[in-house]
């Protein structure tokens, strides 16, 4: 595991150190070829420079983000933020559905945005694999 990620999980407290280290564990067994690091104060993996799913903490529990997920088409995801992210938030780790936990991750790996360009499109998101525009 990433020191780093490891550092972040630790200052977490009871049940939300948990939920930390679940979605680490599982996240990092999914996409044992991302890259993992610490990303704007968060634990985020990159497949080829590309971030792909990250955790944070809020004020009401740990966030879980895919990057790509508004296109999952997964009932379990809410859409988040004016690009094209999608989260599930826990406030127990009894609540983590790891059926639906691995089955995101595996669409996170397929469907996806090019999130690595986006400052040099000026903000502009194209499919990078895995979607088909209409």
């Amino acid at each position: 595991m990433n020191t780093d990620i490891q550092i972040y999980n630790n200052s977490q407290a009871g049940e939300e150190k948990l939920i930390c280290d679940i979605l680490c564990q599982v996240i990092s067994q999914n996409l044992p070829d991302a890259e993992s690091k610490i990303w704007h104060s968060h634990p985020v993996w990159f497949l080829n420079g590309n971030p792909i799913v990250g955790y944070s903490k809020l004020k009401g529990g740990i966030r879980l983000l895919f990057w790509s997920g508004q296109s999952f088409a997964e009932p379990g995801l809410r859409f988040e933020g004016t690009f094209k992210a999608a989260e599930a938030r826990y406030t127990a780790s009894k609540d983590i559905d790891h059926t639906d936990l691995n089955r995101w991750i595996e669409k996170s790996r397929n469907i996806q945005w090019d999130y690595k360009n986006i400052v040099k499109r000026k903000g502009a998101l194209e499919p990078l694999i895995g979607i088909k525009i209409l």
